[in-house]
């Protein structure tokens, strides 16, 4: 339960909050359970967890009102199952039981190394670096040139919601963000205190319904390597692959098209396009 019932709130009991939004997304049928008679709840009803998990009604109305938060490795697992975690959510789910200090608000700065400003310049795809709430940190020209909203001080997640052209960029706009959501989600799990973390979500809760629909879910992804298709403005279609690889603590994200394509030709022509502007000698 989050604070005064808003799902988009930094939650006082995650355990309990996730359990919650994760039942409900479960049906009957997919557990096995007849369906006859009124529900009014989605998903599953607290009952039917516990007695599917084998535990107490009593002992998971604890868990989900925090006044159990350490549950055994055991019922861990056994909810687990109950509710269709995959390994990423099953990670989450206990990492969340794990005991955890308080905490004040506080804002974490995030540097980028000389070093990574001279990789990223050395790069001939586009290349830049995210921090943990997915804000661009650096960036190398041809990303500008890729996209404007990877320039430094763009936040990604913010841009993919709320710009416009995004929703023209990416082919599937829709797959993007829920990938995101779920991705910014996994990524901030041990800075719900930070203040840019709870500055950002309550910025997008504000602006954006979509986001407060995927937010409610605690879907949780890893967003690392994997491939997209975008529509350029300029250079039309391009088929890219992207890496995300861990520097620093933070995250070096590469776009690149495979060796010989159309869309390594297009990149090719975007590059030179990028030099021609580039205010850099």
């Amino acid at each position: 339960m989050t604070r005064d019932g808003d799902p988009t709130a930094t939650p006082t009991n995650p355990l309990g909050a996730y359990l919650q939004a994760r039942r409900g997304l479960v049906t009957p049928e997919q557990v096995g359970l007849p369906v006859g008679g009124v529900r009014r709840v989605p998903g599953l009803r607290r009952e039917e967890v516990a007695m599917l998990a084998g535990v107490s009604t009593d002992y998971y109305l604890r868990l989900e009102r925090g006044r159990d938060t350490h549950p055994s490795p055991q019922v861990l697992d056994a909810l687990a199952r109950v509710l269709m975690l995959d390994d990423v959510e099953r990670a989450h789910l206990q990492h969340l039981a794990e005991p955890v200090r308080r905490a004040r608000p506080r804002r974490t700065v995030e540097r980028v190394p000389a070093r990574l400003h001279a990789l990223l310049a050395a790069l001939q795809v586009p290349a830049f670096i995210e921090g943990r709430a997915f804000d661009v940190l650096a960036a190398n020209d041809l990303a500008a040139a890729f996209s404007p909203r990877l320039r430094v001080g763009e936040n990604r997640l913010r841009s993919l919601l709320l710009d416009a052209e995004e929703r023209v960029f990416h082919r599937d706009w829709e797959g993007a963000v829920a990938s995101f959501v779920g991705a910014f989600r996994h990524s901030v799990a041990d800075e719900v205190h930070d203040q840019r973390v709870v500055e950002l979500v309550g910025e997008l809760s504000l602006a954006s319904g979509r986001f407060r629909q995927l937010w409610a879910r605690q879907d949780v992804r890893v967003l690392e390597g994997g491939s997209m298709t975008v529509d350029h403005p300029v250079v039309g279609e391009l088929h890219l692959h992207r890496d995300k690889l861990p520097v620093d603590g933070l995250l070096l994200v590469l776009y690149y098209a495979d060796p010989g394509s159309a869309s390594a030709e297009r990149l090719g022509m975007l590059a030179s396009l990028a030099r021609e502007t580039s205010p850099h000698p």
